[in-house]
């Protein structure tokens, strides 16, 4: 009787979730070969479009798709990575009500665990900001821009107006922008229903440590950006950078200080913890590969996504965005298929097709194939884009409804999450504890990712 293969990959992002179909699709009716997922969420969460969430202009299940209905006979266990054992070939995770823990043995190991929202052990940081990258990070944004507006409304509040209602948005970057821009949007709408409040009371401050915004895209389209969100009211800081917060505000590398009990950050990411302690090299604490995806030093052991640098051939490595993670998949997939049939594998290469981003209002930018869009153009390009690339045609249609009765009907601003606290009037925070941050699911960057 042939010996079964076992094939584990860690993290339903766009990786994960990629190199399991592809392997589906490779060795069915095989059953030979046994595939598992292990993933923190059962759901695989469409990264690009998180901020539209956060400004209110789709529903949160439009922009999910549970893992089991995308897999046909992939083993499917909702988990946490506790720890990875490579000279064992074992990994433990711990799952259910009660977190028990149990250990997976396996032949060959995909590393997609993603990256983690890096804090760069700043002051005050981790415990009062806000961050955008998971999908309850976005209702909880969206959440507190209401709750804020709750508190500032009424004339008795003990909480000065300025406070509340000056927001800061720290990294110029595309999750930076694009977060700004929802953020402005719904808060301009939602300021409507409050009496006693008016927009100008509402002070939206982008911090960014270059010389100009979206540095992905150049210093043409990034000044043309950050113009655009100067015009519509949003006050973009360049050249300083964050460095401690409190529950009076931020102080930035300047020297200057903005009163607000709102800050946002998108300014760093890292990769998953899991991943920065195994024993093997590794380049910005992302596991280094061959350019099949395989660790030199651990045969067997393949990783991909944004918490490997793949090779890309020139002396560097292919950046950690979706549209290579996508590809890696397809490549992976066929390089393990590979090795267990005694094969040849074949090495990555892939060059960024464009970037795009949306900068609200109905606005947008873009680079693909060398040549730059921006304005509606622009816009109507990544929704175009994006809404092709989500998986399943329901999808497709839930979010184009959504999109529709946007532009037909005003916002929701139903708040959903409450922040209230014992003995704290609107702490900078919620009472999140520090592992309930850490998200291990994705295998690309969150924000406006590539094509």
């Amino acid at each position: 009787m042939p010996q079964t293969t076992k094939v584990l990959i860690l993290g339903a992002g766009f990786a994960g979730i990629h190199v399991a179909m592809k392997l589906e699709r490779l060795f069915h009716g095989d059953s030979n070969v046994e595939i598992t997922l292990v993933s923190r969420d059962n759901f695989v969460l469409f990264t690009p479009m998180l901020h539209e969430v956060a400004a209110s202009d789709l529903d949160m299940t439009a922009i999910v798709n549970p893992v089991r209905k995308m897999l046909r006979r992939t083993q499917f266990i909702a988990s946490d990575v506790e720890s990875i054992n490579l000279e064992k070939k074992q990994v433990t995770v711990s799952h259910g009500l009660c977190r028990h823990k149990h250990a997976i043995d396996y032949d060959h190991l995909v590393l997609a665990l993603g990256s983690v929202t890096n804090f760069f052990g700043l002051e005050g940081l981790e415990a009062r900001a806000l961050t955008m990258k998971s999908l309850e990070d976005a209702t909880k944004l969206r959440s507190r821009m209401l709750a804020h507006l709750e508190e500032a409304d009424p004339p008795c509040s003990e909480v000065p107006r300025a406070s509340l209602l000056t927001l800061v948005v720290a990294g110029g970057g595309f999750a930076g922008v694009e977060t700004v821009g929802g953020m402005y949007d719904f808060m301009m709408h939602a300021i409507r229903s409050y009496p006693n409040l008016k927009p100008e009371m509402v002070r939206m401050v982008l911090v960014h440590p270059g010389k100009y915004l979206l540095p992905e895209l150049g210093e043409q389209l990034g000044r043309y950006t950050q113009e655009k969100l100067a015009k519509r009211g949003i006050e973009v800081r360049n050249g300083v950078r964050v460095t401690s917060i409190s529950d009076e505000g931020v102080v930035l590398s300047d020297g200057s200080f903005i009163s607000t009990m709102f800050v946002v950050w998108t300014a760093g990411t890292s990769p998953s913890p899991q991943v920065s302690c195994l024993p093997c090299q590794k380049h910005g604490g992302r596991v280094i590969t061959q350019p099949t995806f395989e660790l030199e030093e651990w045969p067997g052991v393949w990783a991909l996504g944004d918490c490997a640098s793949v090779p890309d051939g020139k002396g560097g490595f292919h950046p950690p965005t979706a549209q290579h993670a996508l590809r890696q998949a397809q490549t992976l997939g066929g390089n393990i298929a590979a090795a267990i049939k005694g094969t040849q594998k074949k090495e990555f290469s892939f060059s960024t097709i464009g970037q795009l981003a949306t900068i609200g209002r109905r606005v947008g930018v873009a680079r693909i194939f060398g040549f730059q869009f921006s304005g509606f153009l622009a816009w109507w390009m990544w929704r175009t884009v994006y809404l092709s690339k989500l998986p399943h045609w329901e999808k497709r249609v839930h979010v184009a409804l959504g999109w529709t009765f946007d532009l037909l009907f005003s916002k929701d601003t139903v708040q959903y999450v409450s922040f209230r606290t014992p003995g704290s009037i609107m702490p900078l925070a919620d009472s999140v504890s520090v592992s309930d941050r850490v998200d291990t699911r994705h295998g690309v960057l969150t924000g406006a990712e590539k094509i």
